[in-house]
């Protein structure tokens, strides 16, 4: 969350950065309840501090005359101070709700606007390891209408035709928005997974595999709740959610601890499955395996120092890319505009790869840096060279999300013949298979 000081000491400059995001945020009436918190507060404690007086003076009393009268005003006034003190607890109370719909800022080069806004900043193709940087920065409303590449097929075809993708027997057994992997389906989205933490873990992330299963403060933490509620599926008759992201659990880990400066950072990694309750809606946008409620993802996690986050953000999109790049993808980085960051972010980059055959970008990954918002929420704390305590700035990004990666690999590496070439990176996680073939 933002700090109270940043909501009083810069309210004008909230409410900007709250109308970038499309959001309508009760930013006069959280200054409105800090100006009572504090005023109680302050008669509150004079009150306290008079009782504690007042305490004093009928334990010095010399006669049982006047010693029964200061108990008797106290009395009185301690039936004022149980109001006092109700007042303040409903005034805190309800500041605390609402500091916490209060979305992040975004940094000064986010641009504003909605997706369409959004700039593309590198543009790359892993198979011939050219890249280069767009400057200055081009709006995707700059881009030409997509289309799929003269007689690619789209990943859904390909899939049913090699056995590997069964839509059919997912729907019966979970109903919609669901899919199985099957066979060589299933191997090679192990091998993807065995793989990307083995990079990971070269670029020393240490590995996590966290609960799938979280209490709501741990998606308060995260900014997760209370905005997103009816995004998450959450088990009846328990405080606990399935994970919208391995981010979630990865990013509490710390909670309400303090770390040693010389620790940090900290960088893990994680595999887990995702669920996510999404609004779909119909035709093309939908086909395949690209939007549904589970899904794998590989996460990497970072608890920087502040000064040193802004420079980890640009690290961690290499390491995303590293994996985009490895399997020889198309691919192009987006810094995402206002409107289409997620709540806690101040800024985000998205990865997006070519898929040919359904003549579509597809995000892969979103590297995002939340400085100190989730911190605050989650209370990560650190301890600088001067022994204060102050609060980490947490970043994380896809490394990367499985569903499109694989639908990518497919229509990119499909052959004439129907099969598919695996990407030479995991032969050894696929006992040397090279491509993917029908089965009799």
């Amino acid at each position: 969350m933002l700090s109270i000081q940043v909501l009083r000491e810069r309210t004008d400059e909230v409410k900007a950065a709250c109308a970038a995001r499309g959001v309508d945020a009760p930013i006069d009436r959280i200054v409105e309840l800090d100006d009572q918190r504090r005023s109680l507060l302050g008669e509150v404690e004079r009150m306290r501090a008079d009782r504690n007086q007042a305490g004093k003076l009928i334990g010095a009393a010399k006669d049982d005359a006047e010693r029964q009268r200061l108990i008797e005003e106290q009395r009185a006034v301690a039936g004022e101070l149980d109001v006092l003190e109700d007042r303040l607890r409903t005034a805190v109370s309800e500041l605390d709700e609402l500091m916490l719909v209060v979305p992040n800022m975004p940094h000064a080069d986010v641009p504003p606007g909605e997706y369409e806004d959004s700039v593309i900043v590198i543009e790359g193709d892993g198979t011939t390891g050219e890249e280069h940087a767009v400057d200055p920065p081009r709006s995707l409303r700059d881009e030409d209408e997509l289309s799929a590449e003269p007689g690619a097929k789209p990943h859904w075809e390909i899939g049913e035709q090699l056995g590997i993708i069964d839509f059919q027997r997912a729907a019966v057994v979970s109903g919609a928005h669901f899919y199985l992997l099957r066979e060589d389906g299933a191997r090679l989205q192990r091998a993807l997974i065995t793989w990307m933490l083995d990079v990971h873990r070269e670029h020393d992330y240490s590995e996590v595999y966290p609960p799938s299963l979280v209490l709501s403060q741990s998606l308060v933490g995260t900014g997760s709740l209370p905005k997103f509620g009816e995004t998450m599926f959450h088990a009846e008759g328990t405080d606990l959610w399935l994970i919208p992201t391995a981010e979630v659990p990865i990013t509490n880990m710390y909670r309400d601890e303090i770390l040693e400066g010389e620790a940090l950072p900290v960088h893990h990694s994680a595999y887990s499955s995702s669920f996510r309750r999404e609004q779909f809606s119909g035709g093309r946008d939908v086909r395949g395996i690209k939007r549904v409620y589970q899904f794998d993802k590989v996460e990497m996690v970072r608890f920087e120092q502040p000064e040193a986050s802004w420079e980890a953000l640009d690290v961690l999109l290499q390491h995303a890319l590293n994996i985009v790049r490895a399997l020889g993808f198309r691919y192009r980085v987006l810094r995402l505009a206002s409107a289409d960051l997620t709540f806690s972010s101040a800024m985000t980059y998205d990865i997006e790869v070519w898929a040919r055959g359904a003549g579509e970008w597809l995000e892969v990954s979103s590297v995002s840096n939340f400085v100190d918002f989730q911190a605050r929420r989650a209370n990560l704390r650190y301890r600088d060279s001067e022994g204060r305590v102050q609060h980490l700035h947490t970043l994380n990004g896809s490394g990367l999300a499985l569903p499109r990666t694989m639908a990518t690999i497919l229509e990119q590496n499909q052959r004439e013949d129907g099969s598919v070439e695996v990407p030479e990176v995991l032969h050894p996680y696929l006992g040397g298979l090279e491509a993917i073939e029908a089965r009799g």
